[in-house]
C-alpha cells in the first residue's frame, strides 16, 4: 500500500545533521531492523513519538532532536491487522533476545518483508503505556523521490548540515 502523511521522530542530537540517514538504527539494530540494516523509525502522532522515546516513562527523556517528516512511500505493509504475522513475532523482547545471543523474531520478520520488496511497515507501538491506536511507520527504503519520498520539514534551515560540531 501507499502511505502519505506527516510523521514524527525524536532522535539523538548526534544525528541532527543527518535526520534521514537511518545509520543510527543500523549501528545498534531496532525492533524491526537487524544490526547493519538502516531504518527510519517514525511515529504517526506526536504523543506516540514521545511515548516511544521515553519508553513509556515520562522521566526518561534524554536530550533529543525532534523533526517532522513528509512521507509519500509505496510498498508499505500494514501490520496493524496482520495476516500471516503473529503478534508474538512483532512484540518479541527483541533487546533481551539480542543481549542473550538470540536472533529476535521481529528481525526475521523484517528480513522476510525486505526480501519480498517491502519498503516498510505500519506497526503498533509496543512501548510501555502506548495506546492501541498508536502506530509507527518503519521504513527500510526511502529517499528524496517517489515512490519512496521522505523529506524532513526544515524550512528555516535550523538543522546542521554536517557533523563538525561533534568532532573533538
Amino acid at each position: 500500500m501507499r502511505w502519505q502523511g506527516t510523521a514524527w521522530r525524536a532522535h539523538h542530537p548526534r544525528w541532527s545533521w543527518a535526520p534521514l540517514s537511518g545509520e543510527g538504527a543500523a549501528l545498534k539494530g531496532g525492533r524491526f531492523n537487524p544490526v547493519g540494516v538502516p531504518a527510519l523509525y517514525l511515529a504517526l502522532s506526536i504523543e506516540g513519538m514521545w511515548i516511544e522515546m521515553g519508553h513509556g516513562f515520562a522521566h526518561r527523556l534524554d536530550p533529543l532532536t525532534v523533526c517532522s517528516y513528509e512521507v509519500d512511500v509505496d510498498g508499505i505493509i500494514d501490520l496493524r491487522e496482520p495476516a500471516g504475522v503473529t503478534l508474538a513475532e512483532m512484540a518479541c523482547p527483541w533487546a533481551l533476545d539480542r543481549a542473550e545471543g538470540r536472533k529476535p523474531a521481529s528481525w526475521g520478520l523484517a528480513q522476510r518483508l525486505i526480501a519480498d520488496g517491502a519498503s516498510g511497515i505500519l506497526a503498533p507501538s509496543f512501548a510501555h503505556q502506548a495506546r492501541p491506536e498508536m502506530t509507527n511507520l518503519v521504513l527500510w527504503r526511502w529517499g528524496p523521490e517517489p515512490p519512496h519520498k521522505v523529506t524532513v520539514h526544515d524550512p528555516s534551515g535550523r538543522l546542521p548540515r554536517n557533523d563538525l560540531s561533534w568532532r573533538s
